[in-house]
């Protein structure tokens, strides 16, 4: 890969993912709303801003070169941790938005599409055709990215355009600063307080930030056309056992409360290949957990401390 553009560059993964590309000698054009994040990413080598509002992205071939070798779509207005993940008005525009950087990227001839998704899209399709299913609000973000995929595989199709989704898990580490439940559950270990969990026996994965972006890097190179790419571990644990092991990272004497809240619905991994990306690129989650989690954890806490005028006096 020699160029890109990536959308939502100034959020968390896709930022992350702009300055991996730009350490790999990798042009981007860099697509966002920040101006000062913007400025900042345009100080990395090969980085190019391109200020747009998704207002604009039905135009937005008119700012970008043409002929990318990878177009990453990783704008997405509200997602886990923001109360937009329940406005179904905000998820069907995110639905166009997405669309209308697929079209972009046919107007530009770009070489390949890589939506960034998540592996809740799972949920949605245990969903359809099961009477039994009881939906939650986070069905309503997770059927917006599966929309977007759908809707945006069929225009790229018939346009020749190869086109992969990457199926991200609960990603963590620096520079989130959305509600998630690993930066609450860390914030609550570090003041000393109990968190309140789901009984937490299914099976969940965490992924660090880093391997987030490599995992969307290896796609943007070697992913295969039309297929889906688990971005997470091949092997996974249960939800129980990830919180255990932040807590002992971060405040080994602090209980867990298990069980304070009905577990969520277990999403069915079966419908997932683990091992695809790394079939076909040899990818593999490579972040050390107790490293990643005290990293994110410092953040976290300098950022609690800056918001607070720099701490207790």
């Amino acid at each position: 890969m020699k160029t890109a553009v990536i959308t939502g560059a100034t959020g968390f993964i896709g930022a992350r993912l702009t300055r991996l590309l730009s350490e790999q000698g990798v042009r981007v054009q860099a697509v966002g709303r920040d101006g000062n994040k913007l400025a900042a990413l345009s100080k990395l080598d090969g980085v190019t801003a391109v200020a747009a509002d998704f207002a604009e992205y039905p135009r937005l071939h008119e700012k970008l070169a043409a002929e990318p070798d990878v177009f990453y779509h990783c704008a997405f207005a509200g997602g886990f941790g923001s109360e937009a993940l329940r406005d179904y008005g905000a998820q069907i525009d995110n639905v166009k938005y997405a669309c209308d950087a697929v079209a972009c990227a046919i107007r530009l001839k770009a070489r390949k599409f890589v939506l960034a998704s998540t592996v809740n899209t799972v949920e949605i399709r245990s969903f359809v055709g099961n009477e039994d299913f009881a939906p939650r609000y986070t069905c309503v973000y997770s059927t917006g990215k599966l929309a977007a995929e759908l809707i945006g595989k069929t225009l790229a199709h018939n346009s020749g355009l190869p086109y992969c989704t990457a199926l991200i898990a609960m990603p963590y580490g620096e520079g989130n600063r959305a509600r998630t439940l690993p930066n609450v559950v860390m914030e609550q270990l570090m003041a000393g307080q109990k968190p309140r969990l789901i009984e937490g026996n299914n099976l969940y994965d965490l992924i660090y930030i880093d391997d987030v972006a490599r995992g969307l890097l290896a796609i943007g190179e070697q992913g295969r056309d039309f297929r889906d790419y688990y971005v997470g571990h091949r092997e996974l644990d249960t939800f129980k056992s990830w919180m255990t092991r932040i807590r002992d990272v971060l405040s080994p004497e602090t209980e867990l409360g298990f069980g304070e809240y009905p577990d969520a619905p277990a999403l069915d991994y079966g419908l997932v290949d683990l091992d695809a990306l790394y079939n076909d690129t040899g990818f593999e989650c490579q972040a050390d957990f107790e490293e990643s989690v005290q990293m994110t954890a410092k953040w976290l806490k300098d950022m609690e401390e800056n918001s607070n005028g720099g701490g207790a006096a």
